[in-house]
Protein backbone atom coordinates (compact mmCIF):
# COMPACT_ATOMS: atom_id res chain seq x y z
CA UNK A 1 0.00 0.00 0.00
CA UNK A 2 1.14 3.17 -0.81
CA UNK A 3 2.16 5.65 2.04
CA UNK A 4 1.62 9.43 2.06
CA UNK A 5 2.68 12.28 4.89
CA UNK A 6 0.56 15.50 5.90
CA UNK A 7 2.96 17.85 6.37
CA UNK A 8 1.47 21.39 5.40
CA UNK A 9 0.04 23.27 8.52
CA UNK A 10 -3.33 22.54 9.10
CA UNK A 11 -3.79 19.23 7.55
CA UNK A 12 -5.63 17.26 10.51
CA UNK A 13 -9.07 18.06 8.76
CA UNK A 14 -9.97 18.35 4.68
CA UNK A 15 -10.98 16.44 1.72
CA UNK A 16 -7.61 15.24 1.48
CA UNK A 17 -8.01 11.84 3.60
CA UNK A 18 -10.91 10.65 1.92
CA UNK A 19 -9.57 10.89 -1.47
CA UNK A 20 -6.00 9.19 -0.89
CA UNK A 21 -7.58 6.67 1.23
CA UNK A 22 -10.43 5.84 -1.51
CA UNK A 23 -7.28 5.11 -3.67
CA UNK A 24 -5.67 2.89 -2.03
CA UNK A 25 -3.18 5.35 0.30
CA UNK A 26 -2.10 5.20 3.27
CA UNK A 27 -2.33 8.46 4.73
CA UNK A 28 -0.58 9.64 8.14
CA UNK A 29 -0.02 13.59 9.40
CA UNK A 30 3.26 14.54 11.32
CA UNK A 31 2.74 15.33 15.10
CA UNK A 32 0.86 18.37 16.23
CA UNK A 33 4.43 19.66 18.33
CA UNK A 34 6.18 19.24 15.11
CA UNK A 35 6.94 22.09 13.36
CA UNK A 36 9.03 21.55 9.78
CA UNK A 37 9.45 25.07 9.27
CA UNK A 38 10.97 25.44 12.96
CA UNK A 39 12.74 22.55 12.53
CA UNK A 40 13.91 21.71 9.21
CA UNK A 41 16.33 19.42 10.13
CA UNK A 42 13.76 16.89 10.91
CA UNK A 43 11.96 16.85 7.31
CA UNK A 44 13.83 13.60 6.56
CA UNK A 45 12.97 12.17 9.77
CA UNK A 46 9.31 12.67 9.30
CA UNK A 47 9.12 12.05 5.48
CA UNK A 48 11.49 8.66 5.55
CA UNK A 49 9.65 5.95 4.19
CA UNK A 50 6.87 7.66 2.46
CA UNK A 51 6.14 7.54 -0.81
CA UNK A 52 4.21 11.26 -1.40
CA UNK A 53 4.37 14.27 0.75
CA UNK A 54 1.60 16.41 0.90
CA UNK A 55 4.24 19.71 1.73
CA UNK A 56 3.54 22.89 3.54
CA UNK A 57 6.48 25.56 3.38
CA UNK A 58 9.47 23.63 4.67
CA UNK A 59 12.69 23.01 2.99
CA UNK A 60 13.32 20.06 0.74
CA UNK A 61 16.70 20.54 -0.57
CA UNK A 62 19.02 18.45 -2.84
CA UNK A 63 20.40 17.14 0.36
CA UNK A 64 17.07 16.38 1.67
CA UNK A 65 15.21 14.87 -1.63
CA UNK A 66 18.29 12.61 -1.79
CA UNK A 67 17.97 11.17 1.74
CA UNK A 68 14.15 10.16 0.78
CA UNK A 69 14.78 7.05 -1.59
CA UNK A 70 11.51 6.08 -1.58
CA UNK A 71 9.97 9.85 -2.21
CA UNK A 72 7.87 10.11 -5.89
CA UNK A 73 6.04 13.18 -5.26
CA UNK A 74 6.02 16.50 -3.57
CA UNK A 75 2.64 17.52 -3.65
CA UNK A 76 2.79 21.54 -2.38
CA UNK A 77 -0.62 22.65 -0.72
CA UNK A 78 -0.37 26.35 -2.39
CA UNK A 79 1.03 27.88 -5.45
CA UNK A 80 4.50 28.52 -4.36
CA UNK A 81 7.55 26.09 -4.86
CA UNK A 82 10.35 27.93 -3.93
CA UNK A 83 11.20 25.99 -1.01
CA UNK A 84 11.71 22.81 -3.30
CA UNK A 85 14.70 22.30 -5.20
CA UNK A 86 13.19 21.50 -8.61
CA UNK A 87 17.18 21.25 -9.99
CA UNK A 88 17.62 18.31 -7.38
CA UNK A 89 13.74 16.82 -8.18
CA UNK A 90 14.93 16.80 -11.37
CA UNK A 91 17.56 14.56 -10.59
CA UNK A 92 15.97 12.24 -8.39
CA UNK A 93 12.77 11.95 -10.82
CA UNK A 94 10.47 13.32 -8.05
CA UNK A 95 7.13 14.79 -9.46
CA UNK A 96 6.54 18.34 -7.93
CA UNK A 97 2.96 19.56 -8.03
CA UNK A 98 1.39 22.73 -6.89
CA UNK A 99 -2.78 23.60 -6.37
CA UNK A 100 -3.10 27.05 -9.03
CA UNK A 101 -6.37 28.26 -9.09
CA UNK A 102 -7.85 27.67 -5.97
CA UNK A 103 -6.89 30.47 -3.43
CA UNK A 104 -6.38 33.57 -5.63
CA UNK A 105 -9.11 35.43 -4.25
CA UNK A 106 -8.37 34.89 -0.50
CA UNK A 107 -5.22 36.07 -2.05
CA UNK A 108 -6.68 39.25 -3.28
CA UNK A 109 -9.01 40.26 -0.73
CA UNK A 110 -5.66 39.71 1.97
CA UNK A 111 -3.92 42.27 -0.47
CA UNK A 112 -6.86 44.69 -0.44
CA UNK A 113 -7.29 44.42 3.34
CA UNK A 114 -3.60 45.28 3.82
CA UNK A 115 -4.12 47.91 1.33
CA UNK A 116 -6.91 49.48 2.76
CA UNK A 117 -5.97 48.53 6.52
CA UNK A 118 -2.57 51.12 5.66
CA UNK A 119 -5.08 53.69 3.74
CA UNK A 120 -7.31 54.36 6.85
CA UNK A 121 -4.69 54.04 9.39
CA UNK A 122 -6.38 50.98 10.86
CA UNK A 123 -3.32 49.61 13.47
CA UNK A 124 -3.02 53.36 14.30
CA UNK A 125 -6.65 54.01 15.12
CA UNK A 126 -7.61 50.84 16.50
CA UNK A 127 -4.45 51.38 18.96
CA UNK A 128 -5.55 55.01 19.81
CA UNK A 129 -9.05 54.16 20.64
CA UNK A 130 -7.75 51.24 22.76
CA UNK A 131 -5.61 53.96 24.85
CA UNK A 132 -8.63 56.82 25.29
CA UNK A 133 -7.30 58.68 23.02
CA UNK A 134 -8.81 60.16 19.34
CA UNK A 135 -6.66 60.99 16.91
CA UNK A 136 -7.87 62.48 13.60
CA UNK A 137 -6.52 62.62 10.45
CA UNK A 138 -6.59 63.23 6.83
CA UNK A 139 -5.58 60.87 4.68
CA UNK A 140 -5.42 60.08 0.88
CA UNK A 141 -8.31 58.75 -0.69
CA UNK A 142 -8.16 55.10 -2.25
CA UNK A 143 -10.72 55.64 -5.04
CA UNK A 144 -9.22 57.68 -7.57
CA UNK A 145 -5.70 56.83 -7.05
CA UNK A 146 -3.43 54.36 -9.15
CA UNK A 147 -2.35 50.57 -8.27
CA UNK A 148 0.62 49.31 -10.29
CA UNK A 149 0.23 45.23 -10.00
CA UNK A 150 2.99 43.39 -10.91
CA UNK A 151 2.34 40.24 -11.98
CA UNK A 152 -1.27 39.67 -14.04
CA UNK A 153 -1.66 36.26 -13.19
CA UNK A 154 -4.60 34.58 -11.50
CA UNK A 155 -4.30 36.40 -8.39
CA UNK A 156 -3.13 39.43 -10.04
CA UNK A 157 -6.19 39.56 -12.07
CA UNK A 158 -8.20 39.00 -9.15
CA UNK A 159 -6.93 42.18 -7.26
CA UNK A 160 -7.12 44.15 -10.65
CA UNK A 161 -11.05 43.35 -10.98
CA UNK A 162 -11.03 44.61 -6.94
CA UNK A 163 -8.99 47.66 -7.83
CA UNK A 164 -11.35 48.76 -10.72
CA UNK A 165 -14.62 48.08 -8.41
CA UNK A 166 -12.84 50.36 -5.60
CA UNK A 167 -12.23 53.00 -8.05
CA UNK A 168 -9.13 52.53 -8.89
CA UNK A 169 -6.69 53.29 -11.97
CA UNK A 170 -4.74 50.40 -12.90
CA UNK A 171 -1.33 49.67 -14.34
CA UNK A 172 0.30 46.18 -14.80
CA UNK A 173 3.65 44.67 -15.54
CA UNK A 174 3.58 41.16 -16.98
CA UNK A 175 5.51 40.22 -20.22
CA UNK A 176 3.44 37.87 -20.33
CA UNK A 177 -0.46 38.83 -19.39
CA UNK A 178 -3.41 37.64 -20.75
CA UNK A 179 -4.39 40.08 -23.44
CA UNK A 180 -7.63 39.64 -23.61
CA UNK A 181 -8.53 40.31 -20.14
CA UNK A 182 -6.74 43.43 -20.35
CA UNK A 183 -8.58 44.44 -22.97
CA UNK A 184 -11.78 43.79 -20.97
CA UNK A 185 -10.88 45.46 -18.06
CA UNK A 186 -9.42 48.18 -19.33
CA UNK A 187 -5.88 47.73 -17.44
CA UNK A 188 -2.74 49.92 -18.88
CA UNK A 189 0.01 47.63 -19.15
CA UNK A 190 3.23 48.90 -18.62
CA UNK A 191 7.18 49.00 -18.21
CA UNK A 192 8.16 47.82 -14.39
CA UNK A 193 10.00 51.41 -14.68
CA UNK A 194 6.21 53.31 -15.31
CA UNK A 195 4.49 51.64 -12.90
CA UNK A 196 6.67 52.37 -9.68
CA UNK A 197 7.11 55.99 -10.78
CA UNK A 198 3.31 56.05 -11.68
CA UNK A 199 1.81 53.79 -9.09
CA UNK A 200 -0.17 55.21 -5.58
CA UNK A 201 0.48 51.19 -4.45
CA UNK A 202 2.72 48.78 -6.07
CA UNK A 203 1.22 45.06 -5.29
CA UNK A 204 3.16 42.55 -5.75
CA UNK A 205 2.10 38.84 -7.34
CA UNK A 206 5.30 36.95 -8.69
CA UNK A 207 6.32 33.77 -7.89
CA UNK A 208 10.26 33.90 -6.83
CA UNK A 209 12.88 32.72 -9.56
CA UNK A 210 16.51 33.83 -9.74
CA UNK A 211 15.13 36.16 -12.08
CA UNK A 212 13.01 37.56 -8.93
CA UNK A 213 14.99 37.57 -6.38
CA UNK A 214 15.31 41.13 -4.61
CA UNK A 215 13.12 42.71 -7.14
CA UNK A 216 12.30 45.73 -4.68
CA UNK A 217 15.44 46.82 -3.78
CA UNK A 218 17.11 50.57 -3.18
CA UNK A 219 17.50 50.84 -7.30
CA UNK A 220 13.94 49.67 -7.54
CA UNK A 221 12.24 51.53 -4.35
CA UNK A 222 14.02 54.89 -5.56
CA UNK A 223 12.13 54.77 -8.47
CA UNK A 224 8.78 54.50 -6.81
CA UNK A 225 6.53 58.07 -6.25
CA UNK A 226 6.96 60.33 -3.18
CA UNK A 227 4.72 58.77 -0.63
CA UNK A 228 3.60 55.62 -2.33
CA UNK A 229 2.86 51.89 -0.60
CA UNK A 230 3.85 48.75 -1.31
CA UNK A 231 2.23 45.73 -0.33
CA UNK A 232 3.20 42.01 -0.74
CA UNK A 233 1.05 39.05 -0.42
CA UNK A 234 3.22 37.04 -2.66
CA UNK A 235 6.59 36.01 -1.54
CA UNK A 236 9.10 37.53 0.80
CA UNK A 237 12.05 36.76 -1.25
CA UNK A 238 10.69 39.82 -3.78
CA UNK A 239 11.61 42.32 -1.33
CA UNK A 240 15.13 43.83 -0.30
CA UNK A 241 13.95 44.41 3.38
CA UNK A 242 16.70 46.34 4.36
CA UNK A 243 16.17 48.78 1.44
CA UNK A 244 12.59 48.75 2.28
CA UNK A 245 12.96 49.40 5.86
CA UNK A 246 15.61 52.71 4.88
CA UNK A 247 12.42 53.43 2.29
CA UNK A 248 10.36 53.94 4.93
CA UNK A 249 11.96 55.28 7.78
CA UNK A 250 13.11 58.29 5.19
CA UNK A 251 9.47 59.21 4.41
CA UNK A 252 10.08 58.20 0.90
CA UNK A 253 7.56 55.14 0.87
CA UNK A 254 4.40 56.27 3.06
CA UNK A 255 3.77 52.87 4.35
CA UNK A 256 3.66 48.91 3.24
CA UNK A 257 1.23 46.06 3.98
CA UNK A 258 2.99 42.97 4.61
CA UNK A 259 1.86 39.29 4.49
CA UNK A 260 5.29 37.43 3.58
CA UNK A 261 8.98 37.78 4.62
CA UNK A 262 12.35 36.80 4.24
CA UNK A 263 12.11 34.77 6.60
CA UNK A 264 9.57 33.42 8.45
CA UNK A 265 7.94 33.89 10.90
CA UNK A 266 9.28 37.06 11.43
CA UNK A 267 11.61 37.72 13.78
CA UNK A 268 11.13 39.93 16.68
CA UNK A 269 14.13 41.89 16.43
CA UNK A 270 13.02 43.12 13.14
CA UNK A 271 12.42 46.87 12.52
CA UNK A 272 9.38 46.18 10.53
CA UNK A 273 7.63 45.43 13.81
CA UNK A 274 8.10 48.71 15.65
CA UNK A 275 7.69 50.75 12.66
CA UNK A 276 4.40 52.75 13.11
CA UNK A 277 3.78 53.36 9.11
CA UNK A 278 4.30 49.15 8.13
CA UNK A 279 0.42 46.72 8.75
CA UNK A 280 1.74 42.77 9.12
CA UNK A 281 0.04 39.53 8.98
CA UNK A 282 1.17 36.21 9.03
CA UNK A 283 1.33 34.83 5.59
CA UNK A 284 -2.51 34.63 5.66
CA UNK A 285 -2.68 35.73 1.68
CA UNK A 286 -4.35 32.38 0.58
CA UNK A 287 -5.78 30.74 3.95
CA UNK A 288 -9.54 30.97 3.56
CA UNK A 289 -12.09 28.24 4.57
CA UNK A 290 -12.68 27.28 0.85
CA UNK A 291 -9.08 27.88 -0.75
CA UNK A 292 -7.81 25.65 2.42
CA UNK A 293 -10.04 22.91 0.97
CA UNK A 294 -10.07 23.06 -2.38
CA UNK A 295 -6.03 23.46 -1.99
CA UNK A 296 -5.83 20.08 0.60
CA UNK A 297 -8.54 18.45 -2.60
CA UNK A 298 -6.51 19.35 -5.24
CA UNK A 299 -3.07 18.31 -3.84
CA UNK A 300 -4.28 14.59 -3.36
CA UNK A 301 -5.51 14.31 -6.54
CA UNK A 302 -2.16 15.42 -8.14
CA UNK A 303 -1.00 12.39 -5.81
CA UNK A 304 -3.38 10.31 -7.19
CA UNK A 305 -3.54 11.18 -10.40
CA UNK A 306 0.20 10.61 -11.06
CA UNK A 307 -0.31 7.38 -9.56
CA UNK A 308 -2.54 5.97 -11.60
CA UNK A 309 -0.37 6.90 -15.14
CA UNK A 310 -2.30 10.66 -15.17
CA UNK A 311 -0.25 13.39 -15.62
CA UNK A 312 -1.52 16.37 -14.41
CA UNK A 313 0.49 18.94 -16.45
CA UNK A 314 -1.51 22.15 -15.20
CA UNK A 315 -0.02 21.26 -11.76
CA UNK A 316 3.40 19.72 -12.33
CA UNK A 317 6.29 22.24 -11.90
CA UNK A 318 9.45 20.18 -12.60
CA UNK A 319 10.15 16.95 -15.43
CA UNK A 320 9.58 19.14 -18.26
CA UNK A 321 11.78 16.98 -19.67
CA UNK A 322 10.32 13.71 -18.65
CA UNK A 323 6.76 13.61 -19.82
CA UNK A 324 6.96 9.19 -19.54
CA UNK A 325 7.68 9.51 -16.35
CA UNK A 326 5.97 6.72 -14.18
CA UNK A 327 5.30 5.98 -10.52
CA UNK A 328 7.37 2.77 -10.15
CA UNK A 329 11.06 3.23 -10.88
Amino acid sequence: MPRVICTAKMCEFGPHFEILQAAGFEVDTVPTDVDLRKEPHRVVEQVQGYDAVLAGAEIYSREVLAQLPDLRIVSRYGVGFDAVDLAAADDLDIAVTITPGVNHHSVAEQAFALLMGVARLTRSQDQAVRRGEWERALTPRVWGSTIGIVGLGRIGQAVATRAIGMGMHVLAYDPFANQEFVDQHGIKLVSLDDLLAQSDYVTLHLPVTPETVDLINKDSLAKMKQGSVLINTARGGLVDEDALIEALQSGHLRAAGLDVFKKEPLPVESPLIKMDNVLLSCHIGGLDQESHRDAYAMAAHNIVKLYQGEWPEECVVNLKQTPDWKWTR
